[in-house]
Protein backbone atom coordinates (compact mmCIF):
# COMPACT_ATOMS: atom_id res chain seq x y z
CA UNK A 1 0.00 0.00 0.00
CA UNK A 2 1.57 3.23 -0.64
CA UNK A 3 -0.06 5.77 1.26
CA UNK A 4 -0.36 9.72 -0.23
CA UNK A 5 -0.78 12.94 0.78
CA UNK A 6 -2.51 16.10 -0.50
CA UNK A 7 0.29 18.46 -0.93
CA UNK A 8 2.31 20.99 -2.15
CA UNK A 9 5.59 20.47 -3.79
CA UNK A 10 8.07 22.96 -4.69
CA UNK A 11 9.13 22.12 -7.10
CA UNK A 12 6.46 19.55 -8.73
CA UNK A 13 7.88 16.10 -9.90
CA UNK A 14 7.30 17.24 -13.22
CA UNK A 15 9.96 20.56 -12.99
CA UNK A 16 12.39 18.32 -11.56
CA UNK A 17 12.22 15.70 -14.75
CA UNK A 18 12.08 18.77 -16.89
CA UNK A 19 15.38 19.96 -15.90
CA UNK A 20 17.25 16.39 -15.78
CA UNK A 21 15.84 14.12 -18.24
CA UNK A 22 16.76 16.08 -21.35
CA UNK A 23 20.62 15.51 -20.29
CA UNK A 24 19.84 11.54 -20.26
CA UNK A 25 21.36 9.66 -23.06
CA UNK A 26 17.79 8.52 -23.95
CA UNK A 27 15.62 11.35 -23.37
CA UNK A 28 13.37 11.64 -26.93
CA UNK A 29 11.01 14.24 -27.59
CA UNK A 30 8.87 15.63 -30.46
CA UNK A 31 7.52 19.27 -31.40
CA UNK A 32 6.02 21.04 -29.15
CA UNK A 33 6.96 22.36 -25.26
CA UNK A 34 6.77 21.61 -22.02
CA UNK A 35 6.30 17.89 -20.24
CA UNK A 36 2.88 16.05 -20.25
CA UNK A 37 2.66 13.37 -17.58
CA UNK A 38 0.90 10.28 -19.08
CA UNK A 39 0.12 7.96 -15.98
CA UNK A 40 2.28 6.84 -12.98
CA UNK A 41 2.47 3.73 -10.90
CA UNK A 42 4.08 3.08 -7.26
CA UNK A 43 5.85 0.24 -5.59
CA UNK A 44 5.72 -0.08 -1.94
CA UNK A 45 8.66 -0.21 -0.05
CA UNK A 46 8.87 -2.84 2.66
CA UNK A 47 10.48 -0.66 5.56
CA UNK A 48 8.09 2.53 4.68
CA UNK A 49 10.52 4.56 4.41
CA UNK A 50 10.95 5.39 0.66
CA UNK A 51 8.46 6.56 -1.89
CA UNK A 52 8.96 4.76 -5.03
CA UNK A 53 7.45 6.30 -8.17
CA UNK A 54 7.32 5.37 -11.72
CA UNK A 55 6.27 8.52 -14.33
CA UNK A 56 5.39 7.53 -17.73
CA UNK A 57 5.98 11.46 -19.47
CA UNK A 58 5.81 12.38 -22.55
CA UNK A 59 8.44 15.31 -23.97
CA UNK A 60 6.25 17.81 -26.37
CA UNK A 61 4.79 15.37 -29.13
CA UNK A 62 7.17 12.53 -28.66
CA UNK A 63 7.54 8.80 -27.18
CA UNK A 64 6.18 8.18 -23.87
CA UNK A 65 9.28 7.94 -21.70
CA UNK A 66 9.48 5.67 -18.33
CA UNK A 67 11.25 7.99 -15.58
CA UNK A 68 11.62 5.67 -12.16
CA UNK A 69 12.07 8.12 -9.00
CA UNK A 70 12.33 7.73 -5.66
CA UNK A 71 11.67 10.02 -2.55
CA UNK A 72 13.88 10.11 0.82
CA UNK A 73 13.53 11.96 3.69
CA UNK A 74 17.77 12.23 3.87
CA UNK A 75 20.05 11.63 1.55
CA UNK A 76 20.90 8.11 0.26
CA UNK A 77 24.43 6.70 1.08
CA UNK A 78 26.30 6.18 -1.83
CA UNK A 79 23.69 7.51 -3.82
CA UNK A 80 25.02 11.30 -5.42
CA UNK A 81 25.11 10.11 -8.80
CA UNK A 82 21.65 9.72 -8.69
CA UNK A 83 20.36 12.78 -7.60
CA UNK A 84 17.64 14.11 -9.57
CA UNK A 85 17.21 16.98 -7.08
CA UNK A 86 15.50 18.31 -3.45
CA UNK A 87 11.82 19.25 -3.38
CA UNK A 88 9.91 20.82 -0.56
CA UNK A 89 6.98 19.09 0.44
CA UNK A 90 4.51 20.53 2.69
CA UNK A 91 3.67 17.66 5.44
CA UNK A 92 7.03 15.91 4.91
CA UNK A 93 9.01 18.35 4.74
CA UNK A 94 12.44 18.33 2.51
CA UNK A 95 12.96 15.21 0.01
CA UNK A 96 15.63 14.42 -1.54
CA UNK A 97 14.87 12.89 -5.22
CA UNK A 98 16.64 10.19 -7.19
CA UNK A 99 16.56 8.15 -10.18
CA UNK A 100 15.04 5.11 -9.31
CA UNK A 101 17.32 2.82 -11.23
CA UNK A 102 20.45 4.24 -8.69
CA UNK A 103 18.14 3.48 -5.90
CA UNK A 104 18.22 -0.14 -3.90
CA UNK A 105 15.04 0.73 -2.94
CA UNK A 106 13.70 0.90 -6.35
CA UNK A 107 16.07 -2.32 -7.43
CA UNK A 108 14.62 -4.27 -4.83
CA UNK A 109 11.40 -3.05 -5.68
CA UNK A 110 11.24 -3.34 -9.50
CA UNK A 111 12.61 -7.13 -9.83
CA UNK A 112 10.10 -8.40 -6.38
CA UNK A 113 7.23 -7.83 -8.50
CA UNK A 114 9.08 -8.70 -12.13
CA UNK A 115 10.42 -12.11 -10.47
CA UNK A 116 7.39 -12.68 -8.30
CA UNK A 117 4.59 -12.11 -10.99
CA UNK A 118 3.74 -8.76 -8.69
CA UNK A 119 1.72 -5.54 -9.46
CA UNK A 120 2.17 -1.95 -8.24
CA UNK A 121 1.15 -0.89 -5.07
CA UNK A 122 -3.11 0.32 -4.03
CA UNK A 123 -2.48 4.10 -3.49
CA UNK A 124 -4.71 5.73 -0.79
CA UNK A 125 -4.85 9.67 -0.37
CA UNK A 126 -5.08 10.92 3.48
CA UNK A 127 -8.07 13.16 3.65
CA UNK A 128 -8.53 15.08 7.05
CA UNK A 129 -6.37 11.70 8.65
CA UNK A 130 -8.81 8.95 6.38
CA UNK A 131 -7.55 6.95 3.78
CA UNK A 132 -9.56 7.15 0.70
CA UNK A 133 -8.43 4.75 -2.04
CA UNK A 134 -7.00 5.99 -5.12
CA UNK A 135 -7.36 4.61 -8.68
CA UNK A 136 -4.19 4.08 -9.90
CA UNK A 137 -3.52 5.63 -13.75
CA UNK A 138 -1.35 2.72 -15.20
CA UNK A 139 -1.44 -0.60 -14.01
CA UNK A 140 1.67 -3.22 -14.46
CA UNK A 141 2.44 -6.96 -13.56
CA UNK A 142 5.17 -9.23 -13.58
CA UNK A 143 5.55 -12.29 -15.47
CA UNK A 144 7.17 -14.05 -12.55
CA UNK A 145 5.77 -16.48 -9.79
CA UNK A 146 4.18 -16.05 -6.10
CA UNK A 147 7.50 -16.97 -3.90
CA UNK A 148 10.32 -16.64 -6.26
CA UNK A 149 13.62 -15.91 -4.43
CA UNK A 150 14.57 -12.42 -4.83
CA UNK A 151 17.85 -10.93 -5.19
CA UNK A 152 19.25 -9.31 -1.97
CA UNK A 153 19.42 -5.62 -1.75
CA UNK A 154 22.87 -3.98 -2.12
CA UNK A 155 24.52 -0.77 -1.04
CA UNK A 156 23.67 2.37 -3.76
CA UNK A 157 27.67 2.47 -3.88
CA UNK A 158 27.53 -1.43 -5.63
CA UNK A 159 25.18 -0.49 -7.88
CA UNK A 160 26.09 -0.46 -11.57
CA UNK A 161 23.89 1.97 -14.01
CA UNK A 162 24.63 2.11 -17.59
CA UNK A 163 22.56 4.85 -19.46
CA UNK A 164 22.10 3.59 -23.39
CA UNK A 165 20.20 4.98 -26.05
CA UNK A 166 16.55 3.67 -25.13
CA UNK A 167 17.22 2.11 -21.89
CA UNK A 168 18.88 1.82 -18.65
CA UNK A 169 20.62 -1.21 -17.84
CA UNK A 170 22.11 -2.59 -13.72
CA UNK A 171 23.51 -4.34 -12.07
CA UNK A 172 23.20 -4.38 -8.39
CA UNK A 173 24.80 -7.88 -6.62
CA UNK A 174 23.68 -10.98 -8.28
CA UNK A 175 20.54 -8.66 -10.08
CA UNK A 176 20.68 -7.30 -13.80
CA UNK A 177 18.29 -5.72 -14.51
CA UNK A 178 17.09 -3.35 -17.76
CA UNK A 179 14.67 -0.67 -17.59
CA UNK A 180 12.79 -0.03 -20.55
CA UNK A 181 12.97 4.30 -21.08
CA UNK A 182 11.58 4.77 -24.43
CA UNK A 183 8.04 3.23 -24.57
CA UNK A 184 4.49 3.13 -26.73
CA UNK A 185 7.14 3.30 -30.44
CA UNK A 186 5.03 2.01 -33.52
CA UNK A 187 5.96 -1.64 -34.23
CA UNK A 188 7.12 -4.10 -32.45
CA UNK A 189 9.72 -3.33 -29.13
CA UNK A 190 13.18 -3.95 -30.04
CA UNK A 191 15.25 -6.36 -27.98
CA UNK A 192 17.43 -4.53 -25.98
CA UNK A 193 21.14 -4.71 -27.20
CA UNK A 194 21.90 -5.61 -23.59
CA UNK A 195 19.87 -8.57 -23.46
CA UNK A 196 21.39 -12.02 -25.57
CA UNK A 197 19.73 -13.11 -28.64
CA UNK A 198 21.21 -16.64 -29.27
CA UNK A 199 19.44 -19.58 -29.93
CA UNK A 200 18.31 -21.66 -27.06
CA UNK A 201 18.46 -17.90 -24.67
CA UNK A 202 15.91 -18.32 -21.90
CA UNK A 203 13.16 -15.68 -21.77
CA UNK A 204 13.86 -13.06 -19.57
CA UNK A 205 11.22 -12.47 -16.98
CA UNK A 206 9.44 -9.21 -17.37
CA UNK A 207 7.14 -6.42 -16.18
CA UNK A 208 4.21 -5.28 -18.65
CA UNK A 209 2.70 -1.82 -18.12
CA UNK A 210 -0.67 -0.40 -19.79
CA UNK A 211 -2.34 2.94 -19.40
CA UNK A 212 -5.43 5.06 -20.32
CA UNK A 213 -4.70 5.70 -24.09
CA UNK A 214 -2.18 2.92 -25.05
CA UNK A 215 -3.64 0.62 -26.96
CA UNK A 216 -2.18 -2.41 -25.85
CA UNK A 217 0.63 -3.69 -22.85
CA UNK A 218 4.06 -2.40 -23.09
CA UNK A 219 7.26 -4.04 -21.86
CA UNK A 220 9.02 -1.79 -19.19
CA UNK A 221 11.38 -4.10 -17.72
CA UNK A 222 13.42 -7.13 -17.80
CA UNK A 223 15.15 -9.44 -15.71
CA UNK A 224 18.08 -11.16 -17.41
CA UNK A 225 19.60 -14.35 -15.97
CA UNK A 226 22.81 -14.41 -14.24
Amino acid sequence: MALLYRAELRPSKLELVEGWAPAEPWFEAGPGEGFELVGAFRFDDPEGEVGIETLLVRAGGGPVLQVPLTYRGAPLTGGSAALIGTMQHSVLGERWVYDGTGDPAYLTAVATAVLTGGGQAELYVDVDGERVRREPTANVVGSGASGAPVPALVPADAVSVRHERRSTVVEAGDLRLVVLRVLATEGPAARPSSEPATAGDPSPATLIGTWSGQPGAELLALVLAP
